[in-house]
């Protein structure tokens, strides 16, 4: 099983794809990678060999950021909108949408479930 920045790429699965897996490759940097070394993107990752292996790792290394390198960056600037008090950083705070939807309806997936609304007992009486 091939071993890249920390993650064990998946057997049986072409190296185009498998290069995915890697937090920070999507398919445009696999491919990307792939040419620059020539190897076949159509490969297995079990047919790779060592070496083939070890080229992948030296291209990724120099010139890509990764995993835990990739997430620290990304979580820091988010870090700094919400220390600046921007407009970005209050929606991150507050865990609302950042770039601009609507909220009204939807919105689901960053406010999460539903709250339903306490009703008190009595309240409506008079």
């Amino acid at each position: 099983m091939a071993r890249i920045a920390g993650v064990d790429l998946p057997r049986r699965k072409r190296i185009e794809i498998g290069l995915t897996y890697i937090y920070g490759i999507g398919r445009t940097s696999s491919n990307r990678i792939l040419n620059q070394i020539n190897i076949d993107p159509n490969a297995n990752t079990d047919d790779l060999s060592e070496a083939e292996i070890n080229n992948i790792r030296k291209v990724i290394d120099q010139d890509y950021k990764v995993e835990g390198e990739l997430r620290t960056e990304v979580s820091m600037n988010i870090k700094r909108l919400m220390d600046l008090g921007c407009y970005r950083g209050l929606r991150h705070r507050r865990s609302l949408p950042v770039r601009g939807q609507r909220t009204s309806t939807n919105a689901r997936t960053r406010k999460g479930p539903k709250r339903s609304a306490i009703k008190k007992k009595g309240a409506a009486k008079k």
